[in-house]
């Protein structure tokens, strides 16, 4: 034991400041988060009651679980993507990715075409955010667990696996396989004369081979996502289509 064993660690002034900054914080996220947890399983009096605004930061990163929430743009982007040319019958999930979900939550009522939109997440804290309706539990390691309401039955799909790891994508690819609709239903056009099917893949660039055998028919794009906190990883977004957010990349 050294003479400095007893002494009390000590922050300096300003690191005590940030802590106590961030604690404040904290305090107050847990605060909301807990009263927009109670106000979706308040039944009563939906109509009269103040509707909740819930963003994507009420929800602290769980990187254990390998989240890590896209940048605004992005996630505004994605999810516009996914929107555009579809029409009322149009059905759309977003897979491993609320930070999307979030992100169409703030589009104007005008700018949703479509109320079949559904997060499958394995994270249940994001039932606050879809509601009951529009949330399901998904775990990539069961592909197979897809809620009969959705099996073969999704024209749209975003898909971001959790993990930059071949088993990973291969058990995502299989739960997309049992969420989308099957071929014969892909050549069908929504109201506006666009494609209704279309797909995304938004992960890691080194899952290029993975992604491109497991969704035939998807292409590397010129869109790069980018993440709040940023990632060593460089992202990707491959998809079955071009749109006014981004073109094929002359990469493939």
């Amino acid at each position: 034991m050294t003479e400095f064993d007893d002494e009390p660690i000590t922050l300096s002034a300003h690191a005590l400041a940030a802590l106590q900054e961030f604690q404040i914080e904290e305090k107050q996220r847990l605060e909301k988060f807990e009263s927009l947890y109670k106000a979706s399983e308040n039944k009563f009096d939906e109509q009269q009651a103040e509707p909740v605004e819930v963003k994507i930061d009420d929800f602290k990163e769980d990187w254990q679980l390998s989240q890590f929430w896209y940048a605004d743009d992005t996630a505004r982007t994605l999810g516009k993507a996914l929107l555009e040319g579809a029409d009322e019958d149009t059905v759309i999930v977003v897979a491993s990715a609320p930070s999307v979900y979030a992100a169409i939550k703030q589009f104007p009522e005008d700018e949703i075409p479509t109320k079949h939109i559904y997060l499958l997440e394995y994270d249940q804290r994001f039932k606050v955010l879809a509601g009951n309706e529009h949330f399901f539990p998904y775990d990539y390691n069961e592909p197979g667990e897809i809620p009969g309401l959705l099996k073969h039955k999704c024209h749209r799909l975003l898909i971001d696996p959790p993990f930059l790891e071949a088993d990973c994508q291969t058990k995502s690819a299989q739960a997309a396989r049992n969420l989308l609709v099957k071929e014969d239903e892909r050549s069908e056009r929504t109201k506006s004369g666009d494609i209704r099917y279309k797909l995304i893949s938004s992960t890691g660039e080194r899952m290029h081979d993975v992604v491109t055998n497991h969704y035939p028919g998807t292409k590397i794009t010129n869109f790069y996502p980018e993440h709040k906190n940023g990632l060593s990883n460089e992202f990707r977004c491959y998809a079955t289509f071009e749109c006014s957010h981004w073109k094929f990349s002359d990469e493939d």
